[in-house]
């Protein structure tokens, strides 16, 4: 099971990411990195690596 990156640049503003890992689902804001939803702690490392 891998992390799943979805990237839909007609959706709303604020430009962003969802990412879905197994149950779990979070939408990453671009700009500010803020993290909405829930998701395993090294998961969340991973997808906000620079």
């Amino acid at each position: 099971m891998g992390i799943v990156i979805g990237i839909f640049p007609r959706e709303h503003p604020p430009p962003h990411f969802h990412a879905v890992y197994g149950e779990y689902q979070v939408i990453v804001e671009i700009q500010s990195g803020v993290v909405h939803g829930d998701f395993p702690k090294r998961a969340l490392r991973h997808i906000l690596e620079e």
